[in-house]
């Protein structure tokens, strides 16, 4: 990881699913943010993946939190996978330039032309507090999320 724990986030602009510009400086001073990178909208475990965040929102506002879901994915196809699973928060394209924002977080994965499944914890300073990298077929932990939030305040 080219990222390390404890230095500021790399800061980014992209398109959300309504085609609205998120900042992720945005957040700072005012909520943590659970950066969560996934391959692809429509695959199973992503698909999976989003869902149990969307089910489970509560824990991350709860702790002063919000999700931005970042992939490869065309805004285009990110509404509608929004629409279809009925995800309310983020789900930011990082389409073009392609992959620009997972490369900077050291995810992007170049054989395959899409982000790795990997998520950072950012607190709101803007400093990234916990990171994880699963291999693409494996989903992640989402208690590992609920106790590294727990933490930071």
């Amino acid at each position: 990881m080219a990222l390390e724990i404890g230095q500021p986030a790399p800061d980014f602009t992209l398109k959300n699913q309504h085609g609205e510009a998120v900042w992720l400086a945005d957040f700072a001073g005012k909520q943590h943010v659970a950066l969560v990178f996934y391959p692809f909208a429509f695959s199973g475990v992503c698909t999976g993946e989003l869902c149990e965040l969307r089910d489970s929102i509560t824990d991350f506002t709860d702790e002063g939190a919000t999700i931005l879901a970042v992939s490869c994915d065309p805004m285009y196809a990110l509404r509608v996978f929004a629409d279809r699973e009925g995800i309310g928060f983020a789900l930011l394209s990082d389409f073009w330039p392609h992959g620009e924002v997972s490369t900077a977080y050291g995810v992007f994965n170049e054989t395959r032309g899409c982000s790795g499944r990997a998520t950072f914890i950012i607190d709101r300073e803007g400093i990234l507090r916990w990171y994880v990298e699963n291999e693409l077929p494996q989903a992640r932990n989402l208690d590992d999320y609920r106790k590294v939030l727990a933490s930071l305040d």
